[in-house]
């Protein structure tokens, strides 16, 4: 049996296709969609894995509002050599040995980051190749026990460009090749992930016409120019960039959230305004919860410095807020779509968030990308040879893809009559299902 399989950087999905229908599974049942697994990996101290819902919820259960205890243990040694003096000195970091386990999100993300090795979980190091296995495995596993089947093949959807370097973009192929490998399957292949949404999308056309593909999810943009239908396929030209959905929430974090954790309010003190500036980032905050940051923010907290908002910096990290802070601004994000004004709102322990947010604001917000997408999209057409006249349709497909700001853009460049909308979280995976059925 082979299935398509989307490994995307915020949702997960496999589909099977009969030659006749294609079939997305229902792996996460305590989800809204049952047939979206959110790429969300958890790790606990005794190395026992969770992804999706299962994670979200022990990861909750285990961690919030928990008891600390930081122990001093030796981290390595450094050498240093300079002038004529030398010596060597050992390095000491502080852990929480009552941290119960380690909640991972983006992990797509890090197959793209280059430079980044991984990252330690308890006494274990695990590579980006490593976190792919252990998610591809479980949904593997899961995939299995809805069909009563084992699975040896796969179809895996890929960006694009994992990097514009096209040596690290192949290494990240390969570690995700490997990864799946590992994961149990034995035959493993790859699809550009916009030809995957454009194999779903021609189950649907009886005529020739010239497509663009848009595939704006929580990761990535990619485009492909295609011509489909009426027995025809033939891919123009790709394109791709290393825009989407992580970094708008990234910029709404920047631009309107960090005030409520001090920004602006700190002077002179370095330390602290690290702490407010690494709060955007998924990857940092969770190592800033050490004893010494905790005593410099009740220190600055004691001297009236910024008191609300630095104990409500305090909370966000050690109280394990980050995860519903994150989701909340997601969410805020996806109201936008179909609102015109939000609210992001986080009361709990000593943060009591609350913050009206209009799409117009947003849209600044993230307006400087919008010419990044632009600049993309005319590369590609040009890449292919073709003028926006003579498109015939532009599919949509992924989250972003329904921010508004997006859907004018695509209306103004090929007519808003041609913009099409697919199923947002499924037209990938259709159409790997599709591609990996040999059809």
């Amino acid at each position: 049996m082979k299935i398509g399989l989307d490994f995307g950087t915020s949702n997960s999905g496999v589909a099977l296709y009969d030659g006749h229908h294609v079939t997305v599974l229902p792996l996460d049942q305590k989800n809204v969609l049952p047939e979206v697994v959110k790429t969300v990996l958890y790790i606990t101290r005794d190395y026992q894995a969770a992804i999706g819902q299962d994670a979200i919820a022990q990861y909750y259960r285990d961690n919030i509002n928990r008891q600390r205890h930081f122990v001093k243990k030796w981290g390595g040694e450094i050498e240093y050599h300079g002038a004529e003096m030398s010596y060597v000195r050992d390095v000491f970091v502080y852990v929480d040995e009552l941290k119960p386990g380690r909640l991972l999100q983006y992990l797509k993300t890090a197959l793209r980051r280059e430079g980044f090795a991984g990252t330690r979980v308890f006494e274990r190091f695990y590579t980006p190749g490593d976190l792919a296995q252990v998610y591809l495995s479980l949904l593997k596993s899961r995939a299995e026990a809805v069909l009563k089947e084992k699975i040896d093949a796969v179809t895996l959807g890929r960006p694009v460009k994992f990097s514009t370097d096209p040596a690290h973009d192949r290494k990240a192929e390969e570690t995700l090749r490997a990864a799946a490998h590992e994961a149990g399957f034995k035959q493993v292949d790859f699809e550009l992930e916009p030809i995957a949404a454009a194999l779903d999308y021609e189950q649907r056309l009886e005529t020739p016409k010239n497509v663009v593909i848009f595939d704006f999810g929580g990761g990535t943009l990619d485009i492909a120019v295609m011509r489909l239908g009426g027995g025809q396929r033939e891919v123009y030209a790709n394109g791709g960039v290393d825009i989407a959905g992580s970094d708008f929430d990234r910029a709404i974090i920047e631009k309107r959230m960090l005030v409520h954790f001090g920004l602006g309010r700190v002077s002179h003190q370095p330390e602290i305004l690290e702490m407010i500036q690494a709060v955007p980032d998924w990857m940092a905050l969770p190592d800033l919860g050490t004893p010494i940051n905790r005593n410099i923010l009740e220190k600055a907290i004691r001297a009236g410095t910024a008191p609300v908002q630095l104990k409500a910096l305090q909370s966000l990290i050690y109280h394990d807020l980050a995860f519903t802070f994150y989701n909340r601004v997601e969410a805020a994000k996806i109201a936008l779509s179909s609102e015109g004004a939000t609210v992001i709102r986080l009361d709990d322990k000593d943060i009591a968030l609350w913050e009206l947010y209009t799409r117009a604001q947003f849209e600044m917000d993230v307006f400087d990308y919008v010419g990044q997408v632009e600049k993309v999209l005319l590369e590609t057409l040009s890449a292919a040879g073709l003028e926006p006249g003579q498109i015939d349709a532009v599919v949509k497909t992924g989250g972003s893809s329904n921010i508004p700001l997006f859907t004018g853009l695509l209306g103004r460049m090929f007519g808003p009559e041609k913009v099409t909308e697919t199923n947002a979280f499924s037209s990938v995976v259709a159409g790997l299902a599709i591609k990996a059925s040999g059809r």
